[in-house]
């Protein structure tokens, strides 16, 4: 590859990772929060080594002898080349072009975060909720905030059936049900989890029933009850909730965790 291409896919490179991280929140539909740091860090050095091997390249040359007989030699070295394998490598393939593309996506394209296409793909507890033996009693708090995480283990562990009656507070991004075959309306709440990156993004998810769904990948704040399915407090008990009122929301800024709510961005 040429070396001025070189120094344009530096730069370029660099400049989108400084994009997505400290002018957007984009960096979120791909890593953790966490990897913020290493990314700004990244950006930064990328910007660095495209600035010096531009700078290489434009800096002034020696006298014009030593130029003509650096071009000479060149010359001559490239000739060589195209001899001794019967074509010439002098030049970069032209499909090297093509890796100013993601490049340039991080600067002018965000591609979508994982949503409701990916997670309709997946099985409803894609999640494993970790077992949880003692549960400390919920607040009085009506409707009450809560994870999808805590609400499902609350719904399939908790054996005094605390959840049992409680109106709950979800928040998450609407995905349609794929895997039923019934004709009816339900369909899911979701959060998606990642572990690392997008690559290991997983989901947790809890049924609604009793209103109709709105688009998919629209966020909602729902307040509810325990839809009743199985026995509560085993695992025979479905993640489900009796929509009694829904709110349209903005992504909130932790969207890419099951947390609560944070402020939206």
């Amino acid at each position: 590859m040429k070396r001025p291409l070189q120094a344009l896919l530096l730069l370029l490179s660099g400049l989108g990772l400084l994009h997505a991280t400290l002018l957007t929140d984009h960096y979120l539909r791909y890593v953790k929060e966490g990897m913020r740091p290493l990314l700004i860090a990244s950006g930064a050095l990328l910007l660095v080594l495209g600035a010096a091997e531009a700078w290489s390249l434009w800096r002034p040359r020696g006298t014009g002898e030593q130029e003509s007989h650096d071009d000479d030699h060149d010359h001559d070295h490239g000739q060589d080349q195209g001899d001794a394998h019967g074509h010439d490598h002098s030049t970069p393939p032209r499909v090297a072009w093509l890796l100013l593309l993601p490049a340039l996506s991080l600067l002018f394209y965000a591609p979508p975060a994982i949503g409701a296409y990916t997670a309709s793909r997946e099985a409803p507890k894609a999640v494993t909720v970790t077992e949880q033996a003692d549960f400390d009693p919920l607040p009085t708090t009506s409707p009450l905030p809560m994870t999808l995480t805590d609400f499902t283990r609350r719904v399939q562990q908790d054996r005094d059936r605390a959840i049992d009656g409680r109106t709950v507070q979800l928040t998450g991004f609407v995905t349609p049900d794929k895997t039923g075959d019934d004709g009816n309306a339900d369909w899911y709440l979701t959060r998606t989890i990642f572990s690392c990156c997008a690559a290991d993004a997983q989901f947790v998810k809890v049924r609604v029933h009793g209103t109709p769904p709105p688009p998919d990948d629209t966020w909602v704040t729902l307040t509810g009850t325990w839809h009743p399915t199985g026995t509560l407090g085993t695992s025979s008990a479905d993640a489900a909730l009796d929509a009694h009122s829904i709110k349209k929301i903005t992504r909130p800024s932790n969207g890419y965790t099951d947390a609560l709510p944070l402020t939206t961005p």
